[in-house]
């Protein structure tokens, strides 16, 4: 049947006007096609009001949506409501009858069928697709309950990664907290200056913290503690690699496409690497300086021995008196990240960079290495947890990537493919 038949609903979406910053004020998801990652979308960056939705082309749509990115880089990509949003007009929204079809089923023949479905797209400059051509598309739709039983292991592993997800975002805000908490808004110090015991750590870290401020060139600091920039933390590491002197080797590609997938390098003989790369030494943390409008700092959780990264990444090493861990999350800190977007220099969002010792020249507050290391014994499990959960999502992905065209074309009997669920799961 053409995905048109199972859907009570076929539409596409709207921007609100940028010209009523009111309109972007509001709790209502907006979806914007780059949001579209393949799986359950919790939330979004916008979110808009009832009457952003009311005065534009924009529609509510109810959670189970199915989306599909239809122009430029994203084409194809795809997206299941987890909750009630509103989606812009490039994204082709699809409202599942659930009297014909399981949504679900639908997300993964749509998922098995892209590049079909991208083949159909035209432009030279950049892809597009149309409603009509997505609407128009055949697929086949066994019986309601077929369908079901074939999408629900599949579900099963979508939803665990997606749970790994929530949790990294989870232990990655337990980790800036308590940065902030510590070195930005020093809430140890400001506690004992007030008689009270600080919050959440034991009596011998707490004692590491003084109980009064001093002044400083950046204001009040906590006493004894020291005003600097961030290059007293850490260094650049320096050396270029051309992976083409040797083609039999296989290197850890760190480039930004495998940054913004899932933040785990790729594996390539040098051969099929064609340009001049940095080395990435153990124990460093890479910063993105193109386009910092869109912060990446990437915190590897391994690195071999032959490591090497886009020229784009600065791959920051922390000095003696600081750690792996503290130098991640001081690059992450929304006010460190604002300081690096003022240091843009370039016309265009392409060509838009940092330079080094501008980051390097950035002014922080320094604690004693005794606090610095009392912070990294607390975040380094669970930024170590990270790259674990990293890892499994990815072993899960792979299995559901090799199921997928075998259960939704019949090949793959359900049992054998719940038998490798549960191993999966052991």
């Amino acid at each position: 049947m053409p995905i048109s038949a199972v859907c009570e609903r076929f539409t596409s979406g709207g921007t609100p006007s940028r010209k009523v910053p009111e309109y972007f004020t509001g709790l209502i998801p907006w979806v914007k096609t780059q949001e579209l990652t393949d799986g359950l979308l919790q939330d979004t960056d916008e979110h808009v009001t009832e009457a952003a939705v009311a005065a534009s082309s924009a529609k509510l749509l109810p959670p189970n949506t199915v989306l599909m990115a239809m122009y430029g880089a994203t084409v194809g990509q795809l997206a299941v409501l987890a909750r009630s949003m509103t989606c812009n007009q490039a994204c082709a929204a699809m409202v599942v009858d659930s009297k014909k079809a399981d949504y679900r089923f639908l997300y993964y023949q749509l998922l098995a069928a892209r590049q079909q479905i991208r083949s159909l797209s035209t432009g030279a400059a950049q892809q597009n697709l149309s409603g009509t051509q997505i609407k128009q598309f055949v697929l086949p739709f066994p019986h309601a309950e077929l369908q079901t039983e074939i999408a629900d292991p599949l579900w099963q592993l979508d939803r665990r990664i997606d749970l790994l997800r929530q949790t990294n975002a989870t232990l990655e805000a337990i980790a800036q907290a308590l940065f902030k908490s510590w070195f930005i808004d020093f809430d140890p110090v400001r506690a004992k200056a007030e008689g009270r015991e600080p919050e959440g750590m034991d009596a011998a870290t707490a004692a590491l913290f003084p109980a009064e401020f001093e002044e400083s060139a950046l204001g009040l600091i906590p006493k004894g503690w020291k005003t600097g920039t961030f290059g007293d933390l850490a260094e650049l590491a320096k050396g270029s690699v051309n992976p083409l002197t040797a083609p039999e080797e296989e290197f850890e590609h760190f480039s930004l496409p495998a940054f913004d997938a899932e933040q785990l390098p790729v594996f390539e003989r040098g051969e099929t690497i064609k340009s001049n790369k940095t080395r990435v030494p153990v124990g460093a943390v890479l910063h993105s300086k193109l386009n910092p409008h869109i912060p990446r700092v990437w915190l590897p959780s391994r690195i071999g021995a032959h490591a090497v990264c886009s020229t784009e990444f600065l791959p920051w090493v922390a000095r003696r008196a600081a750690s792996t861990e503290l130098v991640y999350c001081a690059l992450t800190g929304s006010a460190f990240e604002a300081s690096v977007r003022a240091l843009v220099t370039g016309t265009s969002n392409s060509h838009q960079r940092v330079k080094p010792d501008q980051v390097a020249a950035l002014e922080m507050i320094l604690a004693p290495v005794a606090v610095s290391d009392a912070f990294t014994r607390v975040v380094r499990p669970l930024l170590r947890r990270v790259g674990e959960n990293r890892l499994t999502a990815k072993a899960l992905a792979e299995l559901r990537d090799s199921l997928l065209p075998r259960l939704v074309s019949g090949k793959l009997r359900l049992p054998e493919a719940q038998e490798q669920l549960e191993g999966a799961a052991a």
